[in-house]
């Protein structure tokens, strides 16, 4: 029997959505302390305060947070005057990567949210209370608190017992026991001084401003992969395996990523997690738009292979319920997925807690937008440390020092965001 989920909210809420003039720096108005993040490019969602919040275990996790979210809306009062994706109530979600570890559902009591030219305010609070804070008080917090040092150790395994790790899946692939796994490993930062996950936020989104930055429940990166995107009748994914570092010369750079186009192990791990993604949503989706081949996503520090999935919804499908036909992709867990998945308890020892599952956003309507969290860490503030992840796919022809490098280069976002500079 799964535990139950451990739930915190009034009885009854009132929520209202006011336009805001546009043209914010959303991660400016970050207050310190426990906050919400949502941001690519300057638009997205911040949020701070807790009006609710789901902590919830188990196979059925994404129905229980349906249902919660049901139940939550129906005892509330709402007020929007803006209707647009991201408006009105909105819940903050990280998903555990396996169902026995706990997920976090926040929905914000203030939000700030930016897009296409239109920003708006939305506040939820307990009927006869005031508003938690009015529009002309939004405004930037300042400073950010810079670590005076960061020491880096390594997780649950040393780079030489990781390599060893992936040479046994390999060795498995071989076999014909499994055809891709996905195994990450975990360095920890112990910081002396502040951890500020503004700080984070800040230079991950500025390195970064192709990903999607986030924080949700002190998880906190910067993820180039989004799972999937609800607007209405739209689903969109975006697929993302197969990489290779960045040299940082612009001719050199792009050998490389013709070397990645050419590469048939690269290729493979990738038609691996397209077919994953494909499939599931197929189940509520028709008109399903899959490119023939991929292209090459350039980030500061990698490339990737990437190729965008679209389709039109056939069924009333939500977002969370599109999250739960998705969750585990190929690319992160690999094919078969039952499979992968023993092979990962096996191989990798230790818990992956909330890296490489769902994060992001979902409204009252069902729209909203869950990335994988990749290129993130667990802030600890009380602790003083930051447990940052990075995964690689393995295929046949995968070579464990390559691969190890690779996970390197994967963690440089979080140890360049909490270097002090």
């Amino acid at each position: 029997m799964s535990p139950h989920p451990h739930a915190e909210a009034p009885t009854q809420l009132i929520a209202t959505t006011r336009p805001l003039d546009a043209d914010l720096d959303l991660l400016s108005l970050l207050p310190d302390g426990e906050n919400l993040c949502w941001v690519r490019r300057g638009e997205g969602l911040v949020g701070w305060g807790i009006a609710a919040r789901l902590q919830v275990r188990g196979v059925e996790r994404f129905s229980r947070s349906q249902r919660w979210w049901a139940e939550l809306l129906e005892t509330m009062s709402i007020d929007d005057s803006v209707s647009v994706p991201g408006t009105g109530p909105i819940a903050f979600a990280s998903y555990a990567f396996d169902p026995q570890d706990a997920s976090e559902i926040i929905v914000p009591a203030v939000l700030v949210g930016q897009r296409s030219g239109q920003a708006w305010l939305t506040t939820i609070h307990a009927p006869g209370a005031e508003a938690p804070i009015r529009a002309d008080e939004i405004t930037a917090h300042t400073p950010r608190h810079s670590p005076i040092s960061v020491t880096w150790n390594d997780g649950a395994m040393s780079g030489p017992e990781w390599e060893k790790a992936v040479g046994q899946a390999v060795e498995r692939i071989n076999a014909g026991e499994i055809d891709k796994v996905v195994l990450a490993r975990d360095v920890i930062a112990h910081v002396e001084g502040d951890v500020d996950s503004r700080l984070l936020l800040d230079r991950l989104a500025r390195d970064y401003p192709t990903c999607w930055t986030f924080n949700v429940a002190d998880l906190v990166g910067a993820t180039p992969e989004l799972l999937v995107r609800r607007t209405g009748d739209l689903v969109t994914s975006r697929v993302l395996a197969g990489t290779v570092r960045r040299r940082g010369d612009s001719a050199e750079d792009q050998g490389l990523a013709q070397a990645l186009l050419a590469s048939d192990k690269d290729l493979a791990e990738h038609a691996y997690a397209v077919r994953s993604v494909a499939k599931a949503l197929a189940t509520h989706c028709t008109d399903m738009d899959l490119p023939e081949s991929p292209g090459v996503l350039e980030l500061a520090n990698v490339q990737h292979l990437a190729t965008d999935v679209t389709g039109r919804l056939a069924d009333d499908a939500s977002l969370l319920s599109l999250a739960a036909s998705l969750h585990p992709t190929a690319a992160v867990c690999g094919t078969p997925t039952e499979r992968a998945l023993t092979v990962i308890g096996e191989l990798e020892g230790m818990s992956r807690d909330r890296y490489a599952g769902p994060v992001g956003w979902f409204d009252a309507r069902g729209d909203g937008e869950f990335g994988i969290a990749l290129r993130c860490g667990l802030v600890n503030r009380e602790a003083g440390t930051v447990r940052a992840f990075a995964g690689c796919g393995i295929v046949a022809g995968s070579d464990p020092e390559r691969e190890l490098a690779e996970s390197r280069a994967k963690l440089i976002p979080m140890k360049t965001a909490l270097e002090s500079r």
